[in-house]
C-alpha cells in the first residue's frame, strides 16, 4: 500500500497536466493512516499547504484538528487528501480542466486506502464524490448535504459519503462551529 501511494506521490510532484504546477510551491499530496477508516478530502491547498507541502495545517487544519478531538478521533487515525493536490492561485475555487486532470491520482489513493467512510469538505470535493459513486441526481450544495449519510453498496465494498462543511468555513464565521461539531457527531456514531 505504502509503496503504490509514493509512487503516486512522485507523479503528483512532478505532474505537469494542468496550469497550476506553474504557480505552486509544493504539491500536496496528502498524508496519514494508509489503513484509515475514514478518509476527509478537502478542496485544494491553501496558502500554509502550499508553503509546506501539507494538508490541512493552516487555520483550517487547526478547526479540523479541534473537531476531530470532540469525537475522539486522532489525526494519525485517519487519511486526509484534496480533489486537487496545488493550489489554485488566489485560494480561488477548482476549474473543471484541474479538476479532471488531478482527480485521477485522488481515485488511486480512495482505490488504495478503501476506507469505510468518505467525508467531503466542502461543495466541490462533495460534488465529486457523489458523481463518483453514482450520485450525480443527489448533487446540491453544501449548505443542503452536510451531515446526511449516502450508503453505497457494492459487491466488493460498501462504503458510507458524508459530506460537511469545509472547517474553514468556521475561520470566517465563528457560528459554524457549532453546525460543524454537530456533523461530525454522525461520524463517532459512524
Amino acid at each position: 500500500m505504502k509503496e503504490n501511494l509514493d509512487n503516486i506521490k512522485k507523479e503528483v510532484l512532478n505532474c505537469k497536466k494542468c496550469g497550476l504546477y506553474k504557480t505552486r510551491t509544493y504539491p500536496v499530496f496528502g498524508e496519514g493512516n494508509i489503513k484509515a477508516r475514514i478518509m476527509f478530502i478537502g478542496e485544494a491547498p491553501g496558502f500554509n499547504e502550499d508553503k509546506k507541502g501539507k494538508p490541512f495545517c493552516g487555520q483550517a487544519g487547526k478547526v479540523l484538528d479541534e473537531l476531530l478531538d470532540t469525537i475522539k478521533i486522532k489525526r494519525n487515525e485517519i487519511y486526509i487528501t484534496n480533489i486537487l493536490k496545488c493550489r489554485p492561485p488566489n485560494n480561488r475555487d477548482p476549474n473543471l480542466e484541474e479538476i479532471q486532470a488531478c482527480t485521477p491520482y485522488l481515485e488511486r489513493q480512495i482505490k488504495i486506502i478503501n476506507p469505510e467512510i468518505i467525508c467531503t469538505l466542502g461543495n466541490y470535493s462533495t460534488a465529486f464524490i457523489l458523481e463518483k459513486y453514482g450520485l450525480k441526481d443527489q448533487i446540491q450544495g453544501i449548505s443542503k448535504l452536510h451531515g446526511k449519510v449516502f450508503e453505497i453498496k457494492s459487491l466488493f465494498h460498501n462504503i458510507k459519503i458524508v459530506p460537511l462543511y469545509h472547517p474553514a468555513v468556521a475561520t470566517y464565521n465563528a457560528g459554524m462551529k457549532d453546525i460543524l461539531k454537530k456533523d461530525f457527531q454522525i461520524l463517532k456514531k459512524l
